[in-house]
């Protein structure tokens, strides 16, 4: 028979009585303690969290590409799906992809950093000067009949090829010398080309892993200050020489104060959010996405979430990339392996960075620069290098060496089942 701890003493308590119940409810807690922390101890916690995590922000990406994508495909395209079939696409290409790279050795892995970083300079460099201009950004490259976004590719590639200089230095580190050679450098670089193609916003959010990788590695705290003050009065020049921007960053304070020019992307974006209450107005169901938010399907997708799935839908996006960034740094803490560590930050700051700075925008806490909201807006320049990089820490959740036994444990339980399963004299 099942008992059950009363959440309150009864009202006709005595002393000793209350004291029974509190001891009983302090009992319990220690229980569901004990067994939570079981359940965070186990080896393939950090898998089985990537993994689950991952595939949820996918398909709410895809339910809401879906929704926040129909009015605008079916003006455009004459068809509601249009959009949401090219998201499709790329999902199909990246999952793939994903299970490549979470398969793939370590060694082969670092192999691929130098290619990944010059081609990722030379693709860079052509769009700076050869680009395809988009809402006042040079940032898009048409290789043929296929249009994509290099600075996306980028962010994996750069972090890549950081984690494996820092990783070939490791033991060298304790010198500012090589903490900064070459990496600062091939980053700053980076960064400044896509600044030379006036898209602030990748700009910064490049920036930003630099930062992350130079705390990683242990950078002096001096250099963080000198970096910050010097790249938010480059931002400030930036930002006030071109007036679209100026205006940008003068109204994201109050959007109503410019409601019918500048404000009206923020100020719509917090009409959404507003009209979602708890559980929002149900899929498919926004009002903003009929031509009064711009950029629903894209930069302001949150908004649209807010609004069909409420504060519930925006807090259980906003939870799952929490789970991908504890999962992931519980990894890089346990790991031995130098350049999996620096990968794991590297890929924590940009992700979850990137997010911050989109439910930002959306939010009106920060001025709109164009930044998506990773593995949920639409775009595949986005899209594929954010889910490989989560199956690269798949892969390195996976060769945790408590995990990979416990993957051979149930390997050799399931063909060990099988061959139990055999009828002599017949195959399987």
């Amino acid at each position: 028979m099942a008992t059950t701890t009363p959440t309150s003493p009864p009202a006709t308590s005595t002393p000793a009585t209350s004291a029974r119940w509190r001891f009983r409810r302090m009992r319990g807690l220690r229980t569901w303690s004990a067994a939570l922390h079981h359940a965070i101890d186990r080896p393939l916690t950090s898998y089985y969290l990537l993994l689950g995590a991952s595939a949820l922000l996918l398909t709410i990406g895809l339910i809401m590409v879906l929704s926040a994508s129909s009015v605008y495909s079916f003006r455009v395209y004459d068809n509601s799906y249009a959009i949401v079939e090219k998201q499709l696409l790329w999902v199909a290409i990246a999952v793939p992809c994903a299970w490549i790279a979470s398969r793939l050795p370590l060694r082969w892995i670092r192999r691929l950093a130098y290619p990944a970083y010059v081609v990722s300079l030379t693709l860079l460099l052509l769009t700076a000067f050869l680009g395809v201009e988009r809402n006042g950004n040079t940032n898009w490259l048409a290789l043929g009949p296929i249009v994509i976004q290099p600075s996306e590719i980028a962010k994996l590639s750069l972090i890549l090829w950081a984690a494996h200089v820092y990783a070939n230095k490791d033991r060298r580190l304790g010198s500012t010398h090589q903490i900064m050679i070459p990496v600062v450098p091939g980053l700053l670089l980076a960064t400044g080309l896509v600044v030379l193609g006036k898209d602030l916003g990748t700009g910064l959010v490049l920036f930003a892993i630099l930062l992350g990788m130079l705390w990683v590695v242990g950078a002096p705290a001096r250099f963080f200050a000198f970096s910050i003050s010097v790249v938010s009065v480059l931002a400030l020049y930036l930002a006030t020489t071109n007036k679209e921007r100026l205006e940008r960053i003068t109204t994201f304070v109050d959007p109503f104060k410019d409601f019918h020019d500048t404000g009206w992307q923020p100020a719509h974006g917090l009409y959404a959010l507003s009209s979602g209450g708890l559980f929002g107005q149900g899929i498919g169901a926004s009002q903003q996405k009929w031509g009064q938010l711009p950029e629903a399907h894209t930069d302001f997708i949150f908004a649209v979430l807010g609004e069909e799935l409420g504060l519930a839908g925006t807090l259980l996006v906003i939870a799952l990339f929490v789970t991908i960034a504890y999962a992931a740094i519980r990894v890089a803490t346990r790991t031995a392996e130098p350049f999996v560590r620096y990968m794991c930050f590297g890929i924590v700051v940009w992700l979850l960075g990137q997010m911050i700075i989109n439910v930002g925008m959306v939010l009106a806490l920060l001025p709109v620069i164009g930044i998506p909201l990773p593995l949920v807006s639409y775009g595949g320049s986005a899209l594929v290098p954010s889910v490989v990089a989560l199956g690269l820490l798949v892969g390195f959740a996976r060769r945790e060496p408590e995990a990979a036994a416990a993957l051979r444990q149930r390997r050799r339980s399931r063909s060990a089942g099988l061959s139990a399963g055999r009828v002599p004299g017949q195959g399987l």
